[in-house]
């Protein structure tokens, strides 16, 4: 792995624009801290998602973030009326620069490379009683593809693919947050 500068990256506030928008949201209890630090922490996801194939850092930043490059299952279920159980998992690739704010806990991930370069996305960590409020918002113009790009973005790549891998990632890291949150308060 090779170390950036030594300054963080500054992605910026998320684009209001875009033709594609995907937003996940979870009520999560346990503390911002834990939940934060456990999604943070991407490298780490694959150990405790198992739709995650891998995830490596190809720099990294004082803040955590850097450049990495992840990849994903998105499972299908077949219609079990004309084949019992079956399953695909397509695979999805992608590498996004990344940025990690403590002040305000929140994540910050541009796609540079992948079907989905150029998608934005930030996560967000409000405290609440009992909990925490996580919210995964991911915005995209699509695929650079004449005529059905966009489309393809809002009505297939957003809530089939991006949706599908994004609402299994945080139910994830919840369910391991909420698990760490009792042993705490054993």
């Amino acid at each position: 792995m090779i170390e950036s500068p030594a300054r963080s990256l500054d992605l910026g506030p998320m684009p209001l624009d875009r033709p594609m928008e995907e937003v996940d949201s979870l009520f999560v209890h346990a503390p911002v801290s834990t939940i934060f630090d456990l999604a943070k922490h991407v490298e780490h996801w694959p150990t405790y998602l198992p739709h995650y194939r891998y995830v490596k850092f190809r720099s990294r930043r004082p803040d955590g973030g850097g450049e990495v490059e992840m990849s994903a299952y998105r499972p299908f279920e077949l219609p079990r009326r004309r084949i019992s159980g079956m399953r695909i998992n397509w695979p999805t690739w992608w590498l996004s620069e990344m940025s990690v704010s403590d002040e305000k806990p929140s994540i910050r991930f541009r796609h540079i490379a992948g079907i989905t370069k150029g998608m934005e996305v930030e996560w967000s960590f409000l405290p609440a009683r009992d909990g925490a409020h996580v919210r995964i918002v991911h915005m995209w113009e699509g695929p650079d593809i004449p005529v059905i790009g966009a489309f393809a973005a809002v009505y297939v790549i957003g809530p089939v693919f991006v949706h599908g891998i994004a609402s299994r990632t945080l139910a994830g890291l919840a369910s391991v947050a909420e698990r760490r949150a009792k042993r705490q308060q054993s």
